[in-house]
Parts: C-alpha cells; structure tokens; sequence
C-alpha cells in the first residue's frame, strides 16, 4: 500500500464518499444523484427537483450549481479555479514519498491541463492546441471514414453484436491512438486502462477503485515513458512526436498530456456514440426524419450532447471570497457543476426534456465545458459521431436493440457498457452513396 496512494484517496474521495452515505441515507438529492443506482439510469429526474431548490444549491460538503446562466458564468470567471483544496495537509513521510516517486500521470492530479489554472495551464495547452484546430480536424474526416468503414465491415450481417465495444468504443481509440502514433496492436490494452482510470472523475469513489485506477496509471506511465523514448530517436508526424521533438515539455508532463489526450479523445465520444444510438431507437420518427434530411445529422449531434451529455459534471473552487447567485462563498469553496443541469435549463432551452434533432438552438449546451478549459477535441468528437452514426443507421437499416442497454457505472462519465443488438440485413456502401 503506497502513502501517495492512501494520501490521494483520503483527500479526494474519503470524506467525500462518507458524506455522501450518511445524506444518502437521508435522502438527500446530491447523493443521490451522485452515489445511486438511480443517479446513475436516470439522474434528469433528480436534477430537476434538485432545480426547484434554487439555483446555487448547499450540498455538504460542496455548493451545486444547475441554471445554465450560472454554470457558464463560472466557468468563465477567473475567480475559480479548477484545484479542489486538500482536506488535510501533507505529512511529511508522504512529502518525502512524493518527493522520491510522485503519482503516476492520469487525467485528474496535476500536471494535466485539466487540473491547471493559468499560467500553467496554458504553458501545458499551447502545445498541444494546433492538433485540434478546424482546418486539422476537417483533414482527419477521411480517416474517419475510413476506419468506420472498417469497423462496419467487420460487424455481423444479420447477426448478434454489441455497438460498444465493437463499434462506439472503437472508432475513437482508433483515431486517438494514430494521433498519438501508437500501434494498432496495443488499442485494446489502452481501452482496459481508459476502464480502470476514469472512475477518478468521480466523486468519493472506493479505496478499491481508486487503488486499481492508480496501478493502471502506473502502466499507461511506463508505457508512454518506453514509448516517448522511442520517439526521440524515431519521432513521426504524429501529435506526440511534435511534443517530445519540440523540447518545452518534460517526460513526466508529455506522459501527462499523453495521458488527459488519450482519455478526453476517447471517453468523450464512446459515450456521446453509444447514447446517440439509444435516444435515435427511443425516437424513431427523428431517425427517419434523419434518413430523409441527413442535412441534420450534426445538428442532431448537437442535441444529444444537449439533451444527455457525456461529461454530467464538473468543479470549481472559489480562489478568493465573492457572491454569486445571491451567496456568499468564502476562499475554498468548491462548487460541482451540473453540465446536465444547464442543459436542461428550461430558461435557454423550451419543453428541455423533449428530444428535437432540429431544435434551432441545440448548440448551446455546455457538453463541452465553457472558458479557458473548453474541451480541445471538441470538432473532432462532433465529426466522429456524425459520421459513425449516420454510416451506422444507414448500413443497418433493420438495426435493433435486442436486451436492454447496460449502464456504465460512472457518474461524470455517463454512457453505456453494453448495447446488445441485431444489425439486420446489410446495405452496401455504394448502394448508400446513390
């Protein structure tokens, strides 16, 4: 048992997951949204009634934030950070510790750009921002294309499967995985890891996930530091291979970009994929609205991200004492925001719960956070769900659900594990371009 380790988790998760028991025992809406099965199938409900308590809610040990005006606005203010304060300071046999062997790298502890507030965030950013702009994005759609073509020829013709993890997962870790200049080979390994890990967005997970998304760590971090080394004498035209060549990062801070890209590349729009699946068979008359304008499908995209986003939640902390929503917050305070709340938000967006392929102001969700921290790939996860649900539907007219869809057990990361299916009668790709 390593001291960073029980430090981290006693920190992060400890306090955090007691709380929430002892209110969850009590009823309380926040932990029940955060710490229930039912939080977990249907958290719009809780969000909702948690919504007609007022806009800037006390949720011990943190404050909730839901109206979309209030979430943007704090996103946006620089008067938050993104740190969430330590409960207690750091011993000095755990200083040490650090000190010898720091945490591995992962999505959530610093030196992540996730985790960082300016300057540092941007130093962290910069370097990693020319992957991700409209023109390089829009040169990656004919991979897209590609690789979904791949994987929808490589899915049964009448026959039983699983839109997971044989197609939503899968186009992602692929894409990411060529822009990091990682194998093939080695996707599978890194959809294992992205399992493990990404419970860490989570508030007040076990010691025993934390411990097992911890040991993954450590393997991502070997892996990158073999991999980074063998870029330096062998550098491609990948993502990573500018990063290690440039020279402005070290290897414990490339692992850690390497890292956040690996995990926002494919976390993001595994889910967004998978639930766009599940709400098209939930509205068959907006899927053939689809087959008859395929104009909408990224507007389409759009309001799955509104009406069921992939990312439910995410924190701030007050860097100095102010009012907001006619509260005043002291130094340290940490608000969660309700990305799923501000969507839903009945102020921006009428009849919220109604699901409209073609709602005009679909885009204005805040999926995709808002501020200095708004999600870099962004475009490329809009581009790789448009494509890979309209090749989808269109390849597998007859497609459909065979069992019920099995729910991810995440909070922040909300999706689907499992989606059991039968695809029907294949249409072949020429038929599908005339």
């Amino acid at each position: 048992m390593k001291p960073q380790y029980v430090y981290r988790w006693v920190n992060n998760h400890a306090l955090i997951l007691l709380f929430k028991k002892v209110r969850l025992r009590r009823g309380d809406l926040f932990a029940r949204l955060n710490c229930s099965a039912e939080g977990i199938e249907n958290p719009y409900a809780l969000i909702e009634q948690m919504r007609g308590e007022g806009g800037l809610r006390r949720t011990l040990p943190v404050w909730t934030a839901l109206d979309h005006e209030m979430v943007r606005n704090i996103l946006r203010d620089n008067r938050f950070g993104v740190g969430i304060p330590a409960v207690f300071g750091t011993p000095p046999p755990v200083r040490r510790a650090l000190a010898r062997r720091p945490l591995p790298p992962n999505p959530v502890d610093p030196p992540s750009m996730l985790v960082l507030d300016q300057p540092e965030h941007t130093r962290m950013r910069k370097p990693v921002t020319a992957a991700f702009t409209p023109r390089a994005v829009a040169r990656l759609q004919d991979r897209i294309e590609t690789v979904t073509e791949e994987l929808l020829a490589t899915l049964p013709d009448s026959g039983p499967t699983d839109l997971v993890a044989r197609y939503a997962a899968q186009i992602p870790i692929a894409i990411i995985s060529e822009m990091l200049g990682f194998p093939d080979s080695d996707r599978e390994m890194f959809l294992r890891w992205g399992d493990d890990i990404s419970p860490l967005l989570d508030l007040g997970i076990s010691w025993r996930t934390h411990q097992r998304a911890m040991e993954s760590s450590e393997r991502v971090h070997r892996y990158l530091v073999e991999h980074i080394e063998r870029l330096r004498t062998e550098p491609g035209d990948d993502i990573l291979s500018s990063l290690v060549t440039a020279g402005d990062l070290s290897t414990y801070e490339l692992c850690a970009s390497a890292t956040l890209l690996m995990a926002a590349g494919f976390e993001t729009t595994v889910n967004l994929i998978g639930k766009g699946i599940v709400w098209l068979f939930r509205h068959p008359e907006q899927l053939e609205r689809l087959q008859a304008e395929p104009e909408l499908w990224p507007n389409a995209v759009e309001e799955i991200l509104r009406i069921d986003p992939p990312v439910q939640m995410t924190a701030r902390t007050t860097r100095t004492a102010l009012e907001i929503g006619g509260v005043r917050l002291r130094p340290g305070s940490t608000v969660v925001l309700s990305l799923a709340g501000a969507n839903r938000d009945p102020a921006v967006f009428t009849d919220p719960a109604r699901f409209d392929i073609a709602r005009d102001n679909a885009k204005n969700h805040l999926s995709f956070s808002s501020g200095i921290h708004v999600c870099l790939g962004a475009g490329l996860a809009r581009m790789e769900a448009a494509h890979a649900l309209r090749a989808l539907f269109e390849t597998f007219p007859a497609l459909r659900l065979t069992d019920p869809p099995t729910r991810r057990p995440l909070f922040t990361l909300h999706g689907y594990e499992r989606l059991p299916a039968h695809t029907g009668p294949r249409v072949r790709s020429h038929q599908r371009a005339g």
